[in-house]
């Protein structure tokens, strides 16, 4: 008896390991490497991944069969499969999650097929009439369904059969008779659900065709940038420097052109957060139609799954998209865009903890296509590899359309000054305010920056000093009104407002520290004649807020938009000349090797809100450290200056990109527990790194976390530095597959390349 033919299956389970089944002969020709199967695990059913055929087994063990292979391709490229095994191998994670990663939450759920989108039933001719004479005896007595037939020729030959009744007025008993005597068939497509049909809607027509971008001529500087990106070999790696409002979409525009018009391709593009970026989104839909699907996580599950559809058929060549559209499947990649590449929301916070910059480079390796990263303010890990040959320069000196860049100036909030008791000087300074008063008086818009939501940053007792705590981390809680609350930003625990100090008694509790929310109050008293909107996480949990409210603000509903970090990435309003920044010490002394690094690039990159257009711009940095290297460098545009100083800084002691960086990050219920499970591990790895005689790696620590608990877990960690990259990956997967703390419940984590110690 033959046996049979069995199949290596990755799981989306922790463990370093994939599963053997046994391949039934009626679903050989769909269990093929790439392919999604049902197996049985744990008394039930799982999707997986079918990695390899031909696997063995130890003798005696019988496999049990795969129940199901559901699709009848399969939804994985072989390219695809070896990005996964990389991502794995780096980042020291079970290839079943990676692989589970990269597919639609839709396509995860163990049935027989994922969820199908929507049909379309659609009319099409299916009779024609060569002569006139045979089409006036056909329609004789008929003129309605004459005037069907016609309509549909005038339309291509076809048209949906909603627009048919609802929009022409045509009967559906016209329709019928027709299809009944032949003269037209009805069948049924399969559709995209849109999630843009609303927004476009709302904007009063569709997404602009393909001659939105065409109208705009590149510079002399894109020109040279695009032409360098043509003429890139398979693989290469390019840094796209160009100063805020220099024209770096229009760059990308271009370079997507050629690789669809003349390359004849497919092209990933990511944007950080996608929802916060509409008006870049709206120029690649504006520029290739329905060639563009949109990947982002505010989408529903068959949203996403109707996109990765047709970018998978080749339906769409070209995917936008936030993180996890690095994964999108496009077959014959010609180019991977990483917009803002220097944004920490490229890093996953959960398991696999991948960067999508680096599995970006890694994708245009694997398939040969270019790979380029633009920003206003790279990573310092990109500008060294752009120093060092790794990537090739491009830079865009200049803004656009000859426009300069803002005025900034500096508001010394340390400064002695007289007292006070105008509450608006809690947030705006006499210059700042005088700014707004004046832009507004010309009928031009501000923007706001405050990195800090809610209304008062802490509670304290101004008697005993006792300060408002979340009961399950170590941070304080923020006062939020309307309604009335205290709220833990890490683990969302909230609380009503205590009426007098738990501690002493005191009946009157203070409020400390700024947020957007009270800024927001302050700002509406003093310009009452003014509209403000606030942009936050509070204003924007909604499917399509942030769009509703940067809408607003194109239109010029909105004179003044305040808001968090979020309103400093991708906005482009020519009325906005005045950007204010409230607070800029917010996260500079943070205990962060990145605090300085994120800093600087938050302050240039909402200063470039300022003076987009013909208009001069203007930008006002209220701070209590004027010297401090990340202001001064962000008052004068100067990227270069900053970047000396802050590598200066890296070098001793060593970090990213002096050193390679892990985070080994252990957190337990037991706060002794996670202590002893920290140091056992900094035990474990000096012994690995002794005996096996690795060179290029330190450890350094372990200690408690910044930030030591959060959501009722105690948390400790300690740090890995390497010069020798490929050791850092060998000694992670050795770590993550065998060391098991002693302590039960005491999670570990292998953090490859992160983007904070927090």
């Amino acid at each position: 008896m033959t046996a049979p033919r069995l199949a290596a299956v990755a799981l989306p389970v922790p463990l370093f390991t994939t599963f053997t089944y046994a391949v039934p002969p009626a679903l050989a020709a769909r269990v093929v490497p790439g392919a999604r199967v049902v197996v049985p695990l744990r008394g039930g059913r799982e999707v997986g991944i079918v990695t390899a055929l031909d696997a063995t087994l130890p003798e005696g063990v019988a496999a049990k069969p795969i129940a199901d292979a559901p699709d009848a391709e399969p939804a994985l490229t072989p390219s695809l499969l070896e990005l996964a095994r990389w991502i794995a191998e780096r980042y020291a994670t079970p290839v079943g999650l990676v692989l589970r990663a990269m597919l639609p939450t839709a396509l995860a759920q163990a049935s027989r097929a994922a969820p199908a989108g929507r049909e379309t039933a659609v009319v099409a001719i299916a009779r024609a009439f060569p002569t006139l004479m045979e089409r006036d005896a056909f329609f004789k007595r008929s003129p309605a369904q004459r005037g069907l037939y016609e309509s549909l020729e005038g339309m291509g030959g076809h048209a949906a059969l909603t627009h048919l009744t609802g929009q022409l007025g045509i009967a559906r008993t016209v329709i019928t008779a027709l299809e009944k005597r032949g003269a037209v068939r009805i069948t049924r497509h399969a559709s995209m659900r849109d999630p843009f049909a609303v927004r476009d809607r709302a904007r009063g027509g569709d997404d602009g065709g393909a001659d939105g971008a065409a109208r705009l001529v590149p510079t002399d500087a894109q020109r040279a940038a695009v032409n360098a990106l043509v003429a890139s070999e398979p693989g290469e790696i390019a840094l796209l420097h160009g100063i805020t409002g220099s024209g770096k979409t229009l760059v990308y525009i271009e370079l997507l052109r050629h690789v669809l018009e003349v390359q004849g391709k497919g092209a990933i593009v990511l944007v950080p957060e996608i929802a916060l970026t509409p008006q870049t989104v709206d120029r690649f839909r504006a520029a290739f139609g329905d060639k563009v699907a949109v990947l982002h996580s505010a989408l529903s599950d068959g949203e996403r799954l109707d996109a990765w559809r047709a970018l998978r058929r080749g339906e769409r060549r070209i995917a936008v998209g936030a993180r996890s559209a690095v994964f999108a499947p496009i077959a014959d990649l010609g180019a991977v865009i990483v917009d803002e590449e220097h944004e920490a929301s490229y890093k996953q916070g959960e398991a696999p903890r991948y960067h999508a910059r680096d599995v970006a480079i890694a994708r245009g390796r694997h398939e040969g296509a270019v790979v380029v990263l633009g920003s206003a303010t790279p990573s310092l890990e990109t500008w060294r590899a752009a120093q060092e040959g790794r990537a090739r320069l491009l830079t865009l000196p200049m803004r656009a359309g000859a426009g300069a860049l803002p005025r900034v100036e500096v508001v010394n909030l340390a400064a002695p000054h007289a007292p006070t008791v105008d509450p608006v000087r809690v947030a705006l300074s006499e210059p700042l305010e005088r700014a707004i008063g004046d832009t507004l008086a010309r009928g031009e818009q501000v923007i706001l920056l405050l990195n800090r939501r809610g209304f008062a940053s802490f509670v304290q007792c101004p008697a005993c000093g006792w300060v408002a705590e979340c009961p399950n981390c170590s941070i304080s809680l923020t006062a939020h009104k309307a309604p009335a609350r205290w709220v833990c930003h890490y683990c969302q625990h909230q609380e009503a407002p205590a009426e007098a100090c738990p501690r002493c008694a005191t009946p009157v509790l203070q409020m400390r520290g700024l947020g957007t929310q009270q800024v927001e109050r302050l700002v509406g008293e003093r310009f009452p004649r003014a509209t403000v909107a606030r942009m936050d996480v509070d204003t924007t949990s909604g499917k399509w807020a942030h769009v509703e409210i940067l809408d607003r603000v194109g239109r010029g509903e909105v004179d003044i938009l305040l808001g968090t970090q979020m309103i400093a990435k991708g906005l482009d309003f020519p009325n906005v000349t005045l950007v204010g920044v409230i607070d800029a010490d917010v996260g500079i002394n943070l205990p962060d090797f990145r605090s300085s690094e994120r800093t600087f690039q938050l302050l240039a990159q909402v200063a470039g809100r300022a003076g987009r257009g013909a208009k001069v711009g203007r930008v006002i940095i209220q701070t209590r450290a004027p010297d401090h290297h990340a202001v001064r460098c962000a008052m004068t545009h100067d990227y270069a200056s900053f970047v000396r100083q802050e590598l200066a800084a890296r070098t001793s002691p060593a970090y990213p990109p002096e050193v390679q960086l892990a985070n080994v990050l252990l957190s337990g219920e037991g706060q002794d527990d996670v202590a002893r499970a920290a140091q056992q591990a900094a035990d474990w790895l000096a012994r690995l790194l002794a005996t096996k005689k690795v060179a290029g790696l330190a450890l350094v620590g372990p200690a408690p976390c910044p930030i030591e608990r959060v959501e009722g877990r105690w948390r400790w960690h300690l740090l890995v530095k390497a010069t020798d990259a490929p050791a850092l990956t060998r000694v992670g997967r050795y770590f993550a597959e065998r060391f098991k703390p002693d302590a039960a419940g005491v999670r570990v984590t292998w953090d490859r390349d992160p983007v904070s110690l927090l």
